[in-house]
């Protein structure tokens, strides 16, 4: 913002196509252009107009490599879109194990719901997501966390039609509680 009057900066058309790689890098798992770009001082937890992160897009994408890398950057694993989604929340919907665990590995709080109510595990379950729903309850996912309207994880994947992650999550509340 310019101080003065209080408007958006203007950005010329070379800015813009530099912005649209480097999310295009992070999409289409370009690890190596951006370890170089963060050495040369790109901010890790750039965003999109959709609030999407770098580590959105590459988590979202399966791009195991660039999602490394950007956390090594300091990519913020917590960072949600403006949908509310956190990366682990995408890893979960696309049911990408690998970006997964490197985001549970690397801070992503299993149980975190960026600014929405909708875990990582709720995703997972209104999907049939059972080994994405084994992964993150191994990882201390809590089968009894609700959503803002009081839902569990069990609940939204029996009102989605899932096929086994409703008796799989009772199954783990069970043995919780």
């Amino acid at each position: 913002m310019n101080p003065e009057t209080n408007t958006p900066p203007v950005l010329d058309d070379e800015t813009l196509a530099f912005a649209g790689r480097v999310f295009q890098y992070a999409r289409m798992g370009h690890a190596e252009e951006l370890a170089e770009l963060f050495g040369q001082g790109l901010p890790a937890n750039l965003r999109n107009d959709k609030g999407d992160s770098l580590l959105m897009l590459a988590a979202y994408n399966g791009q195991a490599e660039t999602t490394r890398v950007i956390l090594e950057a300091g990519g913020d694993p917590e960072l949600a879109n403006d949908r509310g989604q956190t990366p682990l929340a995408g890893a979960a919907f696309k049911n990408d194990l690998a970006v997964a665990r490197l985001l549970l590995q690397r801070g992503a709080a299993v149980d975190g719901t960026g600014t929405g109510s909708r875990t990582a595990l709720m995703t997972a379950a209104m999907f049939d997501r059972t080994e994405m729903v084994t992964l993150l309850l191994e990882h201390g996912a809590d089968p009894d966390f609700r959503d803002a309207a009081g839902q569990s994880a069990a609940d939204m994947a029996r009102a989605m039609g899932a096929q086994v992650t409703p008796d799989q999550l009772d199954a783990a509340a069970r043995k919780a509680g």
